[in-house]
């Protein structure tokens, strides 16, 4: 097999339920590379779950179809997909102890004795809980809980491991920590990550593409660095981090971010800027920066986020010009003009 037919595909699948108006997921098109991290990114009802869930054969498709290496999957079972999945709620069988959940799956496959315990042993040493498989899930923090449960969706090798927000139930001490868990065990096992989260610096963080998704359609993807330095929407642009969005010419919105952007006196722009005025609203000294919050001439609310000692002359209600190189800005289509929001393909 060509690396060309390797990964997973999907061509043009929707998901639409009776007596709803718009699909769930609206002909997604989407080319998963063998071996990626790819995040599903998107606010609630956005279709980035629904989307998984098609993939791992939990929700039936309306249309189109998905591929694994060139393998039609779209009407198999979720456990003929070869497919590992991993939710919010761990889902362990509080009556077995940690190696038993973890062996659970290859006990169901016939697995020899002596390669469940090899591989039991090997999945709880790669999650850090490898003296804990005698315990019991009541027994664990919800952290090593959901360990557990990505030992447990690993342990047989899957071709793919598919997650639907499963640090949602943490908190942000933890999340952090099983972040820099996943992203090493994606290291170490080199198989695809499927990730879906509505937490934008979640995906930044783990993600080598990001898809976004909103009202059941892509509106972009991209790696980390693309979303947020060239967004192709609006929408991206707002939903990946702040942005000052700016009305300068019609039918487009030029998009600069906060740490972009510096506050002059008319006099003091230097020549080549891009700028606009605004007057500053609030500033918040945050430790080693501060963040200056700005409403433009329009009443577009925007920020700027200067070094901490940089912020002392603009305090709340004095006039300031706002100015950036133009090279630190995209230039997005205004989804109030229409016929100027395209739809984007991967």
């Amino acid at each position: 097999m060509t690396d060309a037919h390797r990964g997973i595909v999907t061509a043009h699948v929707t998901k639409a339920y009776p007596g709803v108006g718009r699909p769930a997921v609206d002909d997604v098109s989407l080319n998963i590379a063998d071996g990626e991290f790819m995040t599903f990114l998107g606010p609630s009802g956005s279709g980035k779950t629904t989307m998984l869930s098609m993939i791992a054969g939990f929700t039936p498709l309306t249309s189109g179809s998905i591929t694994i290496d060139g393998r039609e999957i779209s009407r198999l079972k979720p456990h003929r997909r070869d497919l590992g999945v991993v939710f919010q709620q761990y889902a362990l069988f509080p009556h077995m102890t940690v190696a038993r959940n973890v062996a659970f799956g290859l006990n169901q496959r016939g697995r020899p004795k002596a390669e469940i315990d090899r591989r039991v042993a090997d999945a709880l040493e790669m999650v850090g809980l490898s003296a804990m498989g005698d315990r019991f899930p009541r027994q664990l923090s919800g952290g090593q809980q959901q360990r557990v449960a990505l030992a447990r969706a690993v342990v047989y090798e899957p071709r793919a491991l598919l997650m639907d927000e499963p640090l949602g139930a943490l908190d942000k001490k933890l999340r952090d920590q099983l972040q820099r868990e996943i992203a090493r065990m994606h290291r170490q096992l080199g198989m695809t990550f499927l990730f879906v989260t509505h937490d934008q610096q979640e995906a930044l963080t783990l993600s080598d593409r990001i898809t976004v998704f909103n009202e059941g359609r892509v509106e972009q993807v991209g790696t980390p660095e693309d979303l947020y330095e060239r967004p192709r929407t609006l929408f991206v642009a707002q939903f990946i981090g702040e942005s000052n969005a700016l009305r300068l010419t019609p039918g487009e919105v030029t998009i600069v971010r906060p740490e972009r952007v510096t506050l002059y006196a008319e006099a003091e722009v230097p020549a080549g800027h891009q700028r606009a005025g605004a007057q500053v609203t609030d500033v918040v000294y945050v430790g080693d920066h501060s963040r200056v919050w700005l409403r433009y001439g329009d009443g577009t609310r925007g920020c700027a986020v200067l070094p901490a000692g940089a912020a002392h002359d603009h305090r709340p209600g004095t006039d300031v010009v706002v100015a950036w190189h133009p090279e630190h800005q995209a230039v997005v289509p205004d989804p109030e003009h229409a016929g100027l929001t395209e739809k984007v393909a991967s």
